[in-house]
């Protein structure tokens, strides 16, 4: 059943077409190739005439009263600015935050009391922003990139 309504949409589309008289002959000539002879035509006739068989896409400018869409970041990088007067507290939340071990975490929040220390990449913002907290929470300085 449904392999005969499929054969019956194909030539319900057929008979839809209406091929003009001077047509017909080439249109019948097509009929009759394979998939990879017509993909070689098409690309033949697109080298020929310098033109493509895609459907030309047109670009829409903004009007003059709109803002163009600024992209909303998705993906932060989380930078220790400074630690704060609770050194210990900051390092717990580092290792928490970044799974290291003690002595990584330690020389991590080390390095931050000199210059900012980047301290986790390409973190989605959900994540970014409770990370954020944390180290808030213990007295450090972060900052979102």
């Amino acid at each position: 059943m449904v392999e005969e309504k499929k054969e019956e949409s194909k030539e319900e589309k057929k008979k839809e077409v209406k091929v003009p008289e001077k047509f017909k002959k080439l249109v019948e000539e097509i009929e009759k190739m394979s998939v990879l002879d017509l993909a070689e035509l098409v690309k033949i006739l697109e080298e020929k005439f310098g033109v493509s068989a895609q459907a030309p896409v047109m670009a829409v400018a903004p009007s003059a009263g709109e803002a163009p869409a600024v992209e909303e970041k998705s993906v932060f990088n989380v930078e220790l600015k400074s630690i704060g007067s609770q050194k210990i507290e900051v390092i717990k939340v580092v290792r928490d935050v970044t799974e290291k071990g003690l002595k990584d975490a330690k020389d991590l929040v080390d390095a931050a009391a000199s210059a900012p220390q980047m301290v986790k990449e390409n973190v989605k913002k959900e994540e970014a922003e409770e990370m954020k907290k944390k180290f808030e929470a213990a007295g450090a300085q972060v900052e979102l990139k």
